[in-house]
C-alpha cells in the first residue's frame, strides 16, 4: 500500500534552565517583562508530525512519502531520512525559509516557555496525487501548513482516495465550517480526548453526529488506551506496556504509524490500533520523538507479549 503522510518538518531544539522561572520573574512588572534566561546547553532532534510518522513506519518496514515543506537548512533532515530509507520525494525545499523550528526550554521545576517559528511550513507542498492508485493508497492529513491540510482531502475526495484526518495542534486554525468540511467524506478522524471536545465545540456536533460525517472516530487516552468509534460499536484498546516513561512527546504520531502498518497489511481496526500502542511505548522510552530504535523481529515480540501475534 501507498501511504502519505500530509504534515509538517521541524526541528526541536530543546535546552534546560537550571533555575526556576518563577525566581526571576517579578509579578507586578509583568507588564514590562523582560528577562534572559541562560541555558546549559541546546539539543536539536528531529521532530514534526510527518517526520515523525514517517520515521516510526520506517521501522516497521514500510516506505512512506512525506507531503511537507522543508527550510534552507534541509541536508541535516536529508541525511537522516536517507538513513532511514525514507523518500524525500514529496517534500519542497524553501530557499528564502529556515525549517520549522520550536525553541523549547524547560526548568528545574518542569515548567516550559517555547518559542516556535513555523519558517517554511508558511508555504505550501503542493505535492499533487496525479499517480496515486485509489485502491492500493491511504493519506494521513496530520498538522501542517493548513491550507495543505484542506486541499489534500478535497484531492482525496475528487481521486475517492481514503483519507484520515488527524487535525492535533491545528485545531485553533480552524473555523466551524471548514473542520465540518474538512471531516466530511473522510474514512477516519483521529484525535486525543482533548482535542476531540475541541471539535465538539467548535462544530457544535456531538459524536454521533461527527460519525455521520466520518465512518470512524479513533480517540486516544495515553496510557489508558484508545477506542474505536462506529455507527455500530465503541472498541476499547489498551495501551502496550512500556519498560520506563521517559518523555510523552511523540507517543501520539508513533501510534498512528503503528495504526497505519496495521491498515496497510489489511488489519481490522482493533488489530491495528493494537500495532498502534506497540508502536507508541516505544517512542515514550526514549528522550525526543524520533530517538526510538527496533528492528521487525524485535516489534513483533513486545506485540506477542502485550497481544498476541500480529
Amino acid at each position: 500500500m501507498n501511504i502519505y503522510i500530509s504534515g509538517s518538518m521541524a526541528y526541536d531544539r530543546i535546552m534546560d534552565f537550571p533555575g526556576k522561572f518563577s525566581d526571576h520573574i517579578l509579578p507586578d512588572k509583568i507588564h514590562i517583562l523582560n528577562v534572559c534566561f541562560t541555558v546549559n546547553g541546546m539539543q536539536e532532534k528531529f521532530g514534526g508530525t510527518a517526520g515523525n510518522i514517517a520515521y516510526s513506519l520506517s521501522l516497521l518496514n514500510e516506505r512512506p512519502i512525506i507531503l511537507a515543506t522543508i527550510g534552507k537548512d534541509y541536508s541535516t533532515y536529508f541525511d537522516w531520512l536517507k538513513k532511514n530509507n525514507i523518500s524525500q520525494e514529496g517534500i519542497k525545499i524553501i530557499n528564502e525559509e529556515f525549517t520549522a523550528g520550536a525553541y523549547i526550554t524547560t526548568d528545574k521545576a518542569d515548567n516550559q516557555i517555547t518559542g516556535f517559528n513555523p519558517g517554511a511550513m508558511k508555504y505550501q507542498a503542493e505535492y499533487r496525487l496525479t499517480k496515486t492508485n485509489p485502491e492500493k493508497s491511504i493519506v494521513l492529513i496530520a498538522p501542517g501548513n493548513l491550507q495543505d491540510m484542506k486541499d489534500y482531502a478535497k484531492e482525496c475526495k475528487s481521486k475517492a482516495i481514503p483519507y484520515i484526518c488527524d487535525p492535533g495542534q491545528s485545531l485553533t486554525q480552524w473555523d466551524k465550517d471548514s473542520l465540518i468540511e474538512w471531516v466530511n467524506g473522510s474514512m477516519m478522524l483521529i484525535t486525543n480526548d482533548y482535542e476531540l471536545e475541541m471539535i465538539m465545540n467548535l462544530t457544535g456536533k456531538g459524536r454521533k453526529e461527527l460519525l455521520g460525517l466520518t465512518k470512524t472516530i479513533i480517540t486516544t487516552f495515553g496510557d489508558k488506551g484508545s477506542m474505536i468509534s462506529s455507527a455500530a460499536s465503541n472498541i476499547s484498546v489498551p495501551a502496550a506496556k512500556t519498560e520506563s516513561v521517559v518523555d510523552p512527546t511523540g507517543a501520539g504520531d508513533a501510534f498512528r504509524a503503528g495504526l497505519l502498518k496495521g491498515i496497510s497489511m489489511g488489519k481490522d481496526l482493533e488489530a491495528s490500533a493494537k500495532i498502534g500502542a506497540v508502536a507508541a511505548v516505544y517512542a515514550v522510552e526514549k528522550y525526543g520523538t524520533q530517538e526510538h530504535h527496533y528492528t521487525y523481529s524485535e516489534f513483533t515480540e513486545r506485540h506477542k507479549s502485550n497481544f498476541g501475534e500480529m
